[in-house]
């Protein structure tokens, strides 16, 4: 039987003294946004600073971009099937009994979006590590560069998609005109959100009725801790978590790590919109509010 993880994040220091045992798996989930060569942006994989600039000793490249994503979806980051959650998580290493630690080099939202999707398709034990590299290296803590091979899978791991997780287009509609109720949460900066800044590709704006929650804010910008007690619960004090809460933002990154904060705060009934904004203002007839500062 899998030994469960203590909670939704652990410390570096629980990470360091567990490092090494034959059930852990720790993964790297880095994602990068680039300057496109032509103009505007495009999301690109993580590996090379993993490769150069160091991770975590025994920590696998988990390829999100990629691996993790349905490379047949109209957006990135397309939230995969089964069957491809499957071949992605046997490649690093995830057996049925694995105790899964994800990490990143920023402030957790791809560890975020990985230990969303992972524990959405039924991952027994997975977390995400507490300030991720910045608080691992800030710790003193070793660091390898290089490839890291993954072990081989013991049991494989069979996933199953679970319910409540996700939402689409079509639940956020539903809960637009009143069929379903939700409270709609914009994970993305307060510039994003009044439509004062369009990065490329996408409308200016955000959904009708929905809350601001910056995710960024949740997060320690020095430290890249996760905000705890008081300090984490006068951030989302906004949402009402006595009822369901979707939570989106460009591309359902950002919306993980506010998920990430509202589940470590014992929220239930949290689901992220996978398509996000992305998808959102790909439809012309999708309304989106601009507003302005106070």
């Amino acid at each position: 039987m899998t030994s469960l993880l203590p909670t939704p994040l652990v410390s570096t220091q629980w990470l360091a003294d567990h490092l090494g045992s034959d059930d852990l798996v720790v993964l790297d989930a880095t994602a990068l946004l680039i300057t496109a060569p032509f103009g505007g942006s495009t999301w690109l994989s993580g590996y090379d600073p993993y490769l150069i600039d160091g991770h975590i000793p025994g920590a696998v490249f988990a390829d999100l971009l990629e691996e993790f994503s349905d490379q047949d979806g109209r957006f990135p980051f397309t939230l995969p099937d089964s069957d491809r959650v499957r071949d992605a998580a046997g490649a690093v290493g995830i057996s049925a009994d694995s105790r899964v630690v994800v990490y990143d080099t920023v402030n957790g939202r791809f560890a975020a979006r990985l230990w969303w999707l992972l524990r959405s398709f039924d991952l027994a034990s997975v977390a995400v590590l507490d300030g991720g590299f910045t608080a691992w290296k800030a710790a003193g803590l070793p660091v390898e560069t290089g490839h890291v091979a993954a072990s081989a899978v013991r049991t494989a791991f069979e996933p199953a998609r679970l319910p409540g997780f996700w939402a689409d287009k079509a639940d956020v509609e539903a809960v637009l005109d009143g069929r379903d109720p939700a409270a709609l949460v914009c994970s993305l900066p307060a510039a994003d959100y009044r439509g004062e800044i369009v990065p490329s590709g996408r409308r200016a704006g955000h959904i009708p009725g929905s809350l601001n929650v910056p995710a960024a804010l949740l997060v320690d910008r020095d430290s890249n801790l996760l905000r705890s007690g008081d300090a984490l619960a006068a951030r989302t004090a906004e949402i009402p978590t006595d009822g369901p809460v979707i939570l989106y933002c460009a591309a359902g990154i950002l919306a993980s790590l506010g998920a990430l904060a509202l589940t470590a705060q014992g929220a239930s009934d949290v689901r992220v919109y996978d398509g996000s904004l992305t998808e959102w203002s790909a439809d012309p007839d999708a309304v989106l509010v601009t507003t302005t500062a106070s």
